[in-house]
């Protein structure tokens, strides 16, 4: 398939970019970690983040459906994990992470989802990050007492190709069961469902707890309430990341 030539992009398509690409120069870096239990909306303001940071979404199992599909290094080594029955490690992990950030839509930063979950994979992307001479800016730290994630689970719904998040209340599509930009359907997960919930939801706090604790110790979490509008959980990741 041949490449796009730029004269053929639409002038307004063009002059778009040309204009959000002034707008993002004077913004300033962000490297940012979005920490919070399933369904309390890291999906839903990610994208609110990319668009106002210039920063890409770095969503854990989108960057590894991505390696694989382009066969990169990272990709074919994640793909032998899974085929063999096993987990991809966390240096697969920060391989993929490392590869993400060198592409030009993450040269202003990124806001990571899903990663990291212990203790080690945040002491092993940190010190990725710093042969690259960068660190964490911030830690955002989304809470929500388990016992209001019940409806915000149930009623989530997902685009597949591209891991949009939509809320069939909170956060609806413009057409029922219909992803906003492609017109394709929207699908609920398998484990989005009460029951499967209370699990998750322990193995989240078990898990993460630690790496709470490892970035607070350095000065870099920013606990928010995101029992709130979405409008006013923006905000407050804002103020949590210094805008």
């Amino acid at each position: 398939m041949a490449a796009l030539q730029l004269r053929d992009v639409p002038t307004d398509t063009l002059m778009e970019e040309i204009q959000r690409r002034v707008r993002c120069a004077s913004v300033p870096e962000t490297r940012a970690i979005l920490i919070g239990p399933p369904g309390c909306g890291k999906g839903s303001q990610a994208p609110r983040l990319v668009e106002e940071r210039c920063i890409c979404h770095l969503a854990t199992g989108d960057m590894l459906r991505s390696a694989v599909a382009a066969g990169t290094e990272m990709g074919l080594a994640a793909k032998a994990a899974m085929e063999s029955g096993g987990l991809v490690s966390d240096e697969i992990v920060v391989g993929i992470i490392r590869d993400a950030i060198q592409q030009p839509q993450c040269a202003k930063g990124f806001a990571l989802d899903g990663f990291p979950r212990t203790e080690n994979q945040a002491r092993a992307l940190d010190d990725m990050l710093s042969t690259r001479g960068v660190e964490i800016d911030a830690v955002v730290n989304m809470q929500i007492d388990d016992e209001l994630l019940v409806e915000r689970i149930s009623g989530r719904r997902i685009h597949p190709g591209s891991g949009r998040s939509y809320h069939v209340r909170f956060n609806p599509p413009k057409v029922e069961g219909i992803d906003d930009i492609t017109g394709e359907p929207l699908v609920q997960r398998k484990d989005d469902n009460p029951d499967t919930l209370h699990t998750r939801l322990e193995a989240f706090h078990r898990q993460t707890q630690p790496v709470i604790d490892y970035y607070s110790a350095q000065g870099k979490t920013r606990a928010i309430d995101a029992n709130d509008s979405m409008a006013n959980v923006t905000q407050k990741i804002r103020e949590a990341l210094g805008q």
